[in-house]
């Protein structure tokens, strides 16, 4: 499981089958033991460097049968990479490390019968319960896959990666429905989602009041903003389309912020697993500085921002200029 999920392929460890911010992944894994595991009961690190899980101390007197995977930070190679921008960045790794462990969980025929993303406390900022006697969740369970994410398989796992930019080629409808549906259903009540298209009709979208179509809700380019707001990546407005995860007040408290970025980093890695399966490239966007999409489009200052972005594309520039 850790193997597929969180693990290095390479000696400087920027290689893995989760995203992070500048590769620099921050995430830190500590595993916590019940009875009926490969190894003894207790508190264990895991190095994604040596695939070694060591020891670090006896079980919780309280601990249920199966693992508990524990999730934190160490923040200072973000911080000296981002800034002021590193907190939301880690908070977005954290969900991606925690939604690559629940989809590893579930290729390999696991339950999750309990995943945490709402931002009580900073250490573990999230955790994952896995009780691999157990038979696998009902498409009726919250914690199985939603319908529109078919379960990768493990071999798909270790190689999916980030699409390099640019990113050119809209994506049909069917792909943007699937896309849109994935994470609204993932993100959780405090996120609203959307996706900013380009020609023939540019301009925002998202899922109508049935679920299942989509609703343009705002005319006009939009994709050369989203580039500027993200930390200037200037490949962004040649972007096929971005999808969007808004929310987070400006007067947010902080078990808020917590939730909401757990929530957007889970929920956004699991709709570039949808976006693989229906041919679509893409590539997670978490640096936005002062993305006020609802100032934009005409409400309430500060009450809107956007959260996260997965770039979508279905072609390369290579692959554009020759047809």
């Amino acid at each position: 499981m850790l193997r597929l999920s969180l693990r290095a392929s390479d000696d400087s460890g920027r290689l893995r089958p989760v995203p992070s911010a500048g590769a620099l992944h921050p995430v830190d894994t500590e595993l916590v033991l019940g009875t009926g595991c490969p190894l003894p009961p207790g508190r264990y690190g895991y190095d994604p460097l040596r695939d070694h899980a060591h020891r670090l101390g006896g079980q919780p007197d309280t601990e249920p049968p199966g693992i508990r995977v524990e999730l934190s930070v160490t923040a200072r190679r973000t911080i000296s990479h981002y800034g002021h921008r590193a907190w939301p960045l880690l908070l977005l790794d954290t969900g991606h490390a925690t939604a690559a462990l629940f989809l590893a969980a579930h290729a390999l025929g696991m339950a999750v019968p309990e995943l945490s993303l709402d931002g009580d406390a900073e250490t573990p900022l999230a955790f994952v319960r896995i009780a691999p006697s157990l038979p696998a969740p009902g498409p009726g369970d919250p914690m199985c896959p939603p319908p529109s994410v078919r379960v990768p398989t493990p071999e798909e796992l270790l190689a999916r990666r980030s699409a390099p930019p640019p990113l050119p080629g809209t994506p049909t409808p069917d792909a943007l429905r699937a896309v849109l549906a994935t994470a609204t259903k993932a993100g959780g009540s405090d996120l609203r989602w959307c996706v900013a298209v380009g020609t023939p009709r540019p301009g925002l979208m998202e899922l109508g009041a049935d679920g299942t179509t989509l609703r343009r809700f705002a005319a006009g380019e939009a994709r050369p903003t989203l580039a500027a707001w993200a930390a200037g990546q200037a490949w962004i407005a040649d972007a096929g389309a971005v999808l969007l995860a808004r929310g987070c007040p400006q007067d947010a408290d902080e078990r808020t912020i917590r939730r909401t970025h757990l929530r957007a980093g889970f929920a956004v890695q699991l709709a570039h697993v949808t976006a693989r399966h229906h041919g679509v490239a893409a590539r997670p966007v978490g640096s936005w500085q002062q993305a006020d999409l609802g100032a934009a489009l005409g409400d309430t200052p500060g009450r809107d921002w956007i959260v996260h972005g997965l770039a979508l594309g279905t072609l390369h520039a290579d692959e554009e200029n020759t047809t």
